[in-house]
């Protein structure tokens, strides 16, 4: 299993020092989050440290920036990091997007699907030579002179994830990208019911192999070194389940769980100022759907037993000891059981 953390609250200062400590210590890789800071200047920060991290923006919204410029950020971060580079985009929500980012929202997947084409035609454009000519329902490239040409890399063009939840945006994962990146509130259930057997349909019949997509993520886990430590977690986690669960694109997750008067409760309490009552609003059987909680000496068994053979990556905490780290690299991912 590749064990992935995030360096999005780690001061800017500190990244490479944190980031050469990480790789020491056994993470397979970094990510960042478009929330407070930005995602890519943490990256390039811990591209140039010390040791071999893989790097993914998990993720960087996609739709205020021009694919151009996400391709220009992407192309430089794959040729600083040596080809360890993942550009992982999502598509936020309508308000976020037009009243936060002041951005245009049409159709969401049809822009995700255009702007994946669109980073393909700029990627071929600069590491093939083929002219640039891409022409789609909401984007259009077709001027790239030379001085604008960054050239092409060694290790070729970075790989491209998309951020999924519902069937539509997975289909898309499962036919353009090289990974898809799971939300915490995609229970280890509904992945196991819904999301694979989706994802696995889909690959089939666009004719890709199963192990051509790497599924990331699923799930929350809390954990750490005592009781003590775990239960601090797993209430932040409720506090999370309380939180997203108050968003009605995650509405089908909770109605699988059964959980549907739950969602209804939660966005009642978004819709009228109860943010603080949506935490308590979570029980402890709602909780336990969507967290994984175990000691440092209970978790690699623990995700051995929920996530073995069906994802090829998680997020854990960078607190982790290497000794613990080596356990949890030998949990066999999806792609070892689709290999085997």
């Amino acid at each position: 299993m590749k064990i992935f953390t995030s360096i999005s609250t780690v001061d800017i200062e500190r990244v490479p020092t944190v980031a050469a400590d990480l790789a020491r210590r056994g993470y397979h890789g970094v990510t960042t989050q478009e929330n407070r800071h930005e995602p890519f200047l943490p990256l390039a920060l811990a591209a140039a440290a010390p040791g071999d991290l893989a790097l993914l923006t998990n993720l960087v919204i996609a739709f205020p920036r021009s694919p151009m410029v996400t391709a220009s950020a992407a192309w430089d971060l794959q040729r600083l990091s040596s080809g360890r580079f993942t550009l992982g985009l999502g598509t936020q929500v309508r308000g976020h997007i037009v009243r936060r980012f002041s951005s245009t929202w049409t159709k969401p997947v049809s822009q995700m699907r255009d702007y994946v084409r669109s980073l393909r035609a700029i990627f071929a454009t600069w590491q093939d030579r083929v002219p640039l000519d891409h022409r789609g329902d909401h984007y259009r490239f077709d001027l790239m002179t030379p001085n604008f040409d960054p050239g092409p890399l060694e290790v070729g063009p970075p790989k491209l994830a998309i951020g999924a939840i519902g069937p539509a945006m997975l289909r898309l994962a499962a036919t353009e990208c090289d990974a898809v990146l799971l939300h915490p509130v995609c229970s280890v259930r509904y992945l196991a019911e819904r999301t694979l057997p989706l994802l696995d349909e889909t690959l089939a019949a666009a004719g890709r192999r199963g192990d051509a997509l790497q599924v990331v993520g699923g799930g929350f886990v809390a954990t750490g070194a005592t009781d003590a430590d775990v239960h601090q977690a797993r209430e932040w986690v409720r506090s999370r389940v309380g939180f997203y669960g108050s968003t009605p694109a995650y509405r089908p997750i909770l109605d699988h769980h059964g959980l549907g008067e739950l969602a209804e409760r939660l966005h009642h309490l978004s819709k009228t100022g109860g943010w603080d009552a949506m935490t308590p609003a979570v029980g402890d059987d709602a909780l336990d759907a969507f967290c994984l909680a175990a000691r440092h000496d209970q978790l690699a068994a623990a995700v051995d037993r929920h996530y073995g053979g069906l994802v090829d990556a998680i997020g854990l905490a960078p607190d982790l000891p290497p000794d613990l780290l080596d356990d949890l690299r030998r949990v066999p991912t999806r792609g070892d059981r689709l290999a085997g």
